[in-house]
């Protein structure tokens, strides 16, 4: 569902089927926005945050990092503060309505913009 509303929004997309390929595809290629499930096989999100963040610390390249956005199914108190302090910027609650994947985003590109 967030591929089919990212596309309709105008956005390229790209899966990683677990959180190791994320991390695999992320030393390949520059993205602009990760939107990370926290349950997934091999790598959950979390430990996937983890290692990224890890290899923006040792990266020669100094820029922005990027921002990482945890979906879950499992929304719970204290999940966003959980979620911020493993390294992610925002997440959002799975199901979630289509409107709300273009409020966080319009938020984290407004956010990327101050930034720069």
């Amino acid at each position: 569902m967030a591929i089919f509303n990212l596309k309709r929004l105008g956005h390229k997309t790209d899966i990683a089927e677990n959180g190791k390929i994320a991390v695999e595809k992320f030393q390949k290629k520059h993205y602009d926005l990760i939107l990370m499930d926290i349950q997934m096989p091999e790598l959950d999100g979390m430990e996937a945050t983890k290692k990224i963040r890890e290899i923006e610390k040792k990266s020669k390249i100094k820029k922005n990092p990027i921002s990482i956005i945890a979906m879950t199914a499992n929304a719970l108190k204290g999940d966003k503060e959980n979620f911020l302090s493993k390294g992610m910027d925002d997440y959002i609650s799975k199901p979630f309505k289509p409107k709300e994947l273009a409020d966080l985003l319009n938020e984290i590109s407004k956010k990327l913009i101050l930034n720069n």
